[in-house]
Formats: structure tokens, C-alpha cells, sequence
């Protein structure tokens, strides 16, 4: 079997694997997983043995960014204090309690060898756990927070994996360790900035949304690339420079930028996380092979595998512990502060000023409390209980990176075939044992999100307000036509009612369980957009009209109905 047929083959199995998966209530990837194990063992099909160095540089890079640029920044700056917790710390931590056990275990072994191992199983995969928390509804910011760590924590065990590979070498001081990683972190986030901002300035230039697009899959690697030249971390520069570019996205692309470039990199992103997951199970059998030719055993392999995995599940519960109790203070501390930030916003209403510099410095003031205050509401809301905390606990399923890296650890380790099938162990017993039950915990402590009746309040409440601003437009003596002449005001009056349908169908539905007149209008014009396609599609089979005419009356009516369907898909759809 060759491996374009091979390939060809994954990508209907991936297909059809998400199919069903969605239907029987099971997160894709331990399906894929499985799916791989089992046809590992097929007679016929060739070993595979996928590269570690292209997962690394080839396939991480736009997985990390494409979830990168769905993550609000907002949401990333209000849970930096959790997602730091676990994706450097318990990282760390992780890394080495597991590698004393393998230092203990494995005799031959050097202890920075056995930090190596364990900075590989450290970090977690969060597409498992984010896909099942997103389906069964989990509070935003649980789902933040595991979507951050996920993120964040590839970055900060690899960073970690190459200072113990560089200590196997030769005499390192804990303070070079340190001062490395320091400087690895730094320098990534200033690569990363830098990549965000320039490539989102250069994109902004170009006046076609298949050219921006096109350059968005360059970015990635032109954050990755350069980083890595000088030993900083090339990971964190990919998910800094995605950040930036999903938060300024919405000010500098147009809407058919985004709109173009959000459905090729959802597509991207499916096939690459869910191509990974299938690969893991596809090479159990190669790397069985190869701990056979070896003294020790696969049992011997996969039992300290499971060993590992019991002591990766123990520290993660026991740092989430304090983690939990530490962001609960916090939220007792939002309610006492959130008291003196209205009483000082009032006290800047009635301020007045007459120059113009002194306003500007004013309104910037009055614009650092809103958001303050609005962070401070956050937390006081939106805090993380201890059901959240057990759901975060439980979420500590590896995946492909864990496996990659081990891969990449030097030839010249010793046991190195039996370390790399004790990190397949911990990956594969994780995705499939936390990955399974962790449905049944969310059930079981009845965590709930946000309800779709309060999303359409808060929607249309939002709705309502860019409504007002932006019908303010419509007021203005200065409004004119290109050519100086002033609007027919029947067109003004059309124009109003059109940015009001949105947020008063929104309302309507928030307000009563009744389809009020905007809705109907909404639905009915929905039902009128659907009959004038049937039409559409009658003149192109005849002929009628000429086909550049006929695409581009379908490329209107796509975006028209895209656009009034957008209320009944809800929220989470984007």
C-alpha cells in the first residue's frame, strides 16, 4: 500500500470517524486513536514511522495557531493566572517528580535524562478534553482555561526537554537551566509579537481575501522559524503571534478576510488534530517492534508507563487543589473591589475638563475603569468551584506532542526504545481512560455553562447597543452621498429598520418563547432567500443567463442568508 493511498484512507477515516462520533457522544480523538491501534496490526499495511522533527516543525506550528487566533484575548488575560499555574508550574513540577521516578526506575539512566522523559509526558493535549467540555456545555471560562493550557504548555516542556537534553551533555548549573528558560520564554514572546503585528499590517494592505489567506498559513512558520534560530521557543512565538492576529483581526481585515480565513483554518485544524490522533495509534506496532529487539520488555515498558501515568493524575489533582483556592480568593476579592471601582467611575462622570489634552487623558482613564471593572465583574461571576476544579484535574490527557517529542530524544539515551513506548503508554492511557470518563464527571457534578436564554439577553443587549451607535450615523447633518447629495430619506428609513431586525429578533427570542413580528421577519425572509435560490439554480440549468452572472448572484445570496442564519446557530458557533 502506498503512502498516498495511505493518506487518502486517513482522511476518510477521519471523516467518517467525526461523523459518528458526534452521534454516539464520543470526543473524535480516542475513537481515532483506537481506530489507529487497531489497524496498526492490519496485514499489509507498511510501518509507520512518521518523522518527530516535521510534527514538530510541520504540524504543531498551525495546530497551535489555529486555536490561537479562536481564543479570545480578553478571556486569555483574565485566566493568566490559571493558565500560568498549569501550563508552566505544573509543568514543571510534573517533569521532574516524574523523572526522579524514572531516575529511580531505569538504572542507566541519568537524572537529567529522566527530566528529559519527564518534561515529555508533562504537558497535556487539551483538544480532547475542549471538545467534550464545549459539547456538554462547560462554563466559558473552564473551557478558557483548558483551551490556555493547552496552548502554553507544549512551549513550556519542550523548552524544558531541550535544557535537560543540553545537561545530559555535559555540567549545566540550575541557574543556566533557569536563565535559558527565561530567556527562551522572553524572547518567543517578543518574536511572536513582532510576527503578529507586522504580518497583520502587511495582510491589511492586500485587497484580496484569498492573498490574505494565503499569507496566513505562512505565519506560523515566520513566527516558528525564527525563533527557534535563536534558541528561544519557537511554540510560544506561534501561539503569541496567533493572539495577536485573532484580536486584531476584527479591526484590520475586512469581513470577507475573516470570514475566508476562519473556514480554511477550521479546516486545516480538523485535519490536523484529528490526523494526529490517528497517527499515534497507527505507530504502536513499529515502536512495539522496536522495544522487542531490546532486554527489556514492552510489559516492563508499558507497566512504568502506567506508573507514570497514576503519578502525572496524583501531582495534577494535588496542584489544582491549591490553584483552585487561590482563584476563589480572588473572586472574594472582586466583590470588595468592584464596590470602590463604581465609586470611583462616579467621581469621574461628574469630573470636567476644557483642553483638549486634559479630555483625552480623561476619557483614557474612564476607558482603564470600564475595563477594570468589567474584569473585576468577570471574576465575580465567572469564578472556578470546585466541580470546575475537578473537571480541570481530570483533564490531564497527552497527546501527540508527547509522543513527537519522544521521538526526538537522542539516540545515545539509553533504554531509549523502552522510554518512548513508556510515553506512548502514559499518552494512549490518558486520552483513553481520563478522555472517556471525563463526560461522566461533567454529568455527575452537574456543571452547567451559561444558558442559552441569558447568551440571547447579553446578545441582544450588545446587539442593541453597536445598534444605536451605529444608527447614530444616520442622524448626522453631515451625512452625504460620494457626490455631496444628501440620502433620500425613505433610504435612511430603510437602512434603520434593517440595523434594528438583528438585535430586536434577538430580543424577541430572549423575551418570550413567541415568534415576535422581527423574527417572523427574519424567518420569513430566510424562507424567501431559499425559494429565490431554487429559482437561481432553474436559470443556471437552462442556461438563461450567463455563468459569471449566475455565480455571482449565488455569492449574494450565500452571504445574505449566512448572515441572517447566524441567530439559529447560537452563540458557540464561530
Amino acid at each position: 500500500m502506498s503512502y498516498a493511498l495511505l493518506g487518502l484512507l486517513s482522511l476518510v477515516v477521519i471523516v467518517l470517524v467525526s461523523t459518528f462520533a458526534r452521534k454516539l457522544g464520543v470526543a473524535a480523538p480516542l475513537i481515532l486513536v483506537v481506530v489507529g491501534i487497531v489497524c496498526s496490526f492490519l496485514p499489509g499495511l507498511p510501518p509507520v514511522d512518521f518523522p518527530p522533527e516535521l510534527i514538530l516543525t510541520l504540524v504543531l506550528p498551525p495546530i497551535l495557531y489555529s486555536a490561537a487566533v479562536t481564543v479570545p484575548l480578553v478571556d486569555f488575560r483574565r485566566n493568566l493566572k490559571a493558565i500560568t499555574g498549569l501550563s508552566v508550574l505544573l509543568v514543571i513540577v510534573s517533569a521532574v517528580l516524574s523523572g526522579l521516578l524514572f531516575w529511580w526506575l531505569f538504572p542507566e539512566l541519568s537524572l537529567p535524562a529522566a527530566i528529559a522523559l519527564g518534561a515529555v509526558i508533562s504537558p497535556t493535549d487539551a483538544v480532547a478534553a475542549t471538545s467534550i467540555g464545549k459539547r456538554l456545555g462547560l462554563p466559558p471560562r473552564l473551557v478558557t482555561v483548558l483551551e490556555g493550557e493547552g496552548l502554553v504548555n507544549d512551549a513550556s516542556a519542550l523548552v524544558l526537554l531541550r535544557s535537560a537534553v543540553a545537561a545530559t551533555a555535559g555540567a549545566v548549573s540550575l541557574w543556566q537551566v533557569v536563565g535559558d528558560f527565561a530567556f527562551a520564554v522572553a524572547a518567543a514572546i517578543l518574536v511572536g509579537l513582532a510576527v503578529g503585528y507586522l504580518t497583520v499590517w502587511f495582510r491589511s494592505k492586500l485587497d484580496n481575501p484569498i492573498l490574505n489567506t494565503t499569507i496566513s498559513f505562512a505565519v506560523p512558520f515566520l513566527a516558528y522559524a525564527p525563533a527557534e534560530a535563536i534558541n528561544a521557543s519557537g511554540v510560544l512565538a506561534v501561539v503569541v503571534a496567533g493572539l495577536v492576529t485573532g484580536h486584531r483581526s476584527a479591526k484590520y481585515f475586512s469581513a470577507q478576510d475573516r470570514i475566508t480565513e476562519r473556514i480554511n483554518w477550521r479546516t486545516v485544524q480538523f485535519v490536523l488534530e484529528n490526523g494526529v490522533f490517528l497517527l499515534m495509534g497507527l505507530e504502536l506496532k513499529s515502536l512495539i517492534e522496536q522495544v522487542l529487539d531490546d532486554d527489556l520488555g514492552v510489559d516492563d515498558a508499558v507497566f512504568i508507563g502506567l506508573l507514570a501515568t497514576v503519578l502525572l493524575i496524583v501531582v495534577r489533582i494535588l496542584f489544582v487543589i491549591p490553584l483552585i483556592a487561590l482563584l476563589r480568593r480572588d473572586q472574594r476579592k472582586a466583590e470588595h473591589t468592584e464596590a470602590r471601582l463604581k465609586g470611583m467611575r462616579q467621581t469621574l462622570e461628574q469630573w470636567e475638563v476644557s483642553d483638549e489634552r486634559s479630555k483625552r487623558g480623561l476619557r483614557r482613564l474612564r476607558r482603564f475603569l470600564t475595563r477594570r471593572q468589567a474584569d473585576v465583574e468577570f471574576l465575580r461571576t465567572e469564578g472556578l468551584g470546585w466541580k470546575g476544579g475537578a473537571v480541570l484535574a481530570w483533564s490531564g490527557m497527552r497527546g501527540v506532542v508527547t509522543l513527537a517529542a519522544a521521538q526526538s530524544l537522542p539516540q545515545s539515551f539509553p533504554y531509549r526504545p523502552q522510554l518512548i513506548l513508556v510515553a506512548f503508554t502514559v499518552a494512549v492511557v490518558t486520552l483513553l481512560v481520563q478522555g472517556s470518563t471525563l463526560p461522566l464527571l461533567i454529568r455527575r457534578l452537574g456543571i452547567v455553562g451559561t444558558s442559552v436564554d441569558a447568551d440571547r439577553v447579553e446578545l441582544a443587549g450588545l446587539l442593541s447597543e453597536i445598534g444605536e451607535l451605529g444608527a447614530s450615523t444616520l442622524d448626522s447633518p453631515d451625512l452625504r452621498q460620494d457626490n455631496g447629495e444628501r440620502f433620500d430619506p425613505a433610504v435612511i428609513e430603510l437602512v434603520r429598520q434593517d440595523s434594528r431586525l438583528a438585535s430586536e429578533a434577538v430580543t424577541e427570542l430572549a423575551a418570550t418563547d413567541s415568534v415576535g413580528p422581527h423574527e417572523q421577519r427574519r424567518a420569513l425572509r430566510l424562507k424567501v432567500l431559499r425559494a429565490e435560490r431554487a429559482a437561481l439554480l432553474d436559470a443556471r440549468s437552462t442556461g438563461t443567463y450567463s455563468s459569471r452572472i449566475t455565480e455571482h448572484a449565488a455569492h449574494m445570496l450565500d452571504l445574505e442568508e449566512s448572515r441572517l442564519s447566524q441567530l439559529d446557530n447560537g452563540t458557540d458557533d464561530h
